[in-house]
C-alpha cells in the first residue's frame, strides 16, 4: 500500500476549533468519529487505508476532546450540538472542495452521534460504517432490560458530580489506561505507548469532565432518546462490524437492525474487544475495503483473522 502521511490541522466548525488528523487528499470524503475515552488516535490504522482508496479522511477529536475546543457546562453536550459538529465539519470540507460523496464511520459513542446523524438526514451520505454500537431503537430497548442495565452500570456512575472525573485522572489516569488494556482480548495492541496517547488527552484541563458530560447530558435529554424510539427506515447503505468480545455492549443488540436498515451488512469478529479497530485492523480494513470497493466483505475467525474467501451479502 502506498505510503499516506496523516497531518494533523484545525478546522473552524459549529463556532468551535476542531483539531484533526488528516489523511490522503481524493475527492470523496470520510469523516471518522472517535468514542469514549479514545480520540482521533484511535483511527491511525484506517486513515491510510481511506486515502488509499480515494478518500480525503478527517478524523477529528470531538467537542471537548484533546486539543478540541472544550465549552462548559453539561448542556453544551446535548445530541443536537454533537450532530450540528458533524454537519458543519463535512461543511467544512465542502468549503475546501471536497466535494464529492461523504462517508461516516464511526465507534463507540462516535457511533451513537452518528446513528443520531443519518437518520436525521440533515446531509447526504454516500455510506455508513459503525463499530460496537447498536442502532438507538434497538439499544433504547435493551436498556429496559436489567441485563444491560447492569452491563451499563458506568452510565449511573457518571452522573455523579466531580468523583468520576477525580477517579477516572488519579494515578496518570490509569482508569482510562485499564479501560483499553483491561477490555482487550489482545493486550498487545495496547502498548504503553499507545495508552499514553489516551492518558494525556484525558489529563488536559477539563478534558475529563468534558468526556463524561457526554453521558450526563445524554441521561437527562429523554425526549431525544423518546424520538430514536419510532425512526424511519434507513437508506444509507450500512456496515456494521461488532467486536464480540464488549464488556457492556452484546451481540444481541444487533439482531432486528436489517428490519431498520435498507441496505444492511453486518460481520462480527471473534474474541475481539470494544476496541475493535485498534485490536484487529487488519481485519477491520479488509472489510472496509471490501465493502466500499464492492466487492464481497470477508468473515472473520478467532482474533480477527480473516477467512479467505468468505463473503456474503448479511
Amino acid at each position: 500500500m502506498t505510503s499516506h502521511p496523516i497531518k494533523t490541522a484545525y478546522i473552524e466548525a459549529n463556532g468551535l476549533a476542531f483539531e484533526v488528523d488528516m489523511c490522503g487528499d481524493g475527492r470523496k470524503f470520510a469523516l471518522l468519529l472517535h468514542g469514549f475515552p479514545e480520540n482521533k488516535f484511535s483511527w491511525r490504522y484506517q486513515l491510510p487505508l481511506l486515502a488509499e482508496l480515494g478518500y480525503t479522511a478527517w478524523a477529528p477529536n470531538l467537542r471537548g476532546y484533546g486539543g478540541t475546543t472544550r465549552p462548559q457546562g453539561v448542556e453544551a453536550y446535548r445530541m443536537e450540538h454533537l450532530t450540528a459538529d458533524v454537519a458543519a465539519l463535512i461543511d467544512a470540507a465542502r468549503a475546501r472542495g471536497i466535494d464529492g460523496p461523504t462517508t461516516l464511520i464511526a465507534h463507540d459513542w462516535g457511533g451513537a452521534i452518528a446513528w443520531s446523524f443519518v437518520l436525521s438526514g440533515a446531509r447526504p451520505l454516500e455510506r455508513f460504517i459503525v463499530m460496537n454500537l447498536p442502532h438507538p431503537t434497538l439499544f433504547l430497548k435493551a436498556l429496559k432490560t436489567w441485563a444491560q442495565i447492569k452491563r451499563s452500570w458506568y452510565v449511573f456512575f457518571f452522573q455523579i458530580p466531580w468523583l468520576p472525573e477525580k477517579i477516572f485522572t488519579m494515578r496518570n489516569a490509569e482508569a482510562v489506561a485499564q479501560a483499553f488494556r483491561g477490555m482487550a482480548v489482545d493486550k498487545s495492541r495496547f502498548p504503553d505507548s499507545v495508552l499514553d496517547q489516551y492518558r494525556k488527552s484525558a489529563l488536559l484541563p477539563g478534558a475529563m469532565t468534558a468526556m463524561i458530560n457526554y453521558y450526563r447530558a445524554a441521561f437527562r435529554n429523554q425526549a431525544a432518546s423518546e424520538a430514536l424510539q419510532n425512526p424511519p427506515l434507513l437508506e444509507t447503505p450500512t456496515l456494521m462490524i461488532w467486536g464480540e468480545e464488549d464488556a457492556a455492549l452484546g451481540r444481541e443488540l444487533t439482531y432486528g437492525t436489517d428490519a431498520l436498515v435498507k441496505d444492511f451488512t453486518i460481520r462480527y469478529l471473534p474474541q475481539v474487544s470494544h476496541w475493535v479497530q485498534q485490536e484487529a485492523p487488519e481485519a477491520v480494513n479488509a472489510m472496509i475495503g471490501a465493502w466500499i470497493e464492492g466487492r464481497p466483505v470477508p468473515q472473520a475467525g478467532l482474533r480477527g483473522q480473516i477467512l479467505l474467501g468468505e463473503g456474503g451479502d448479511s
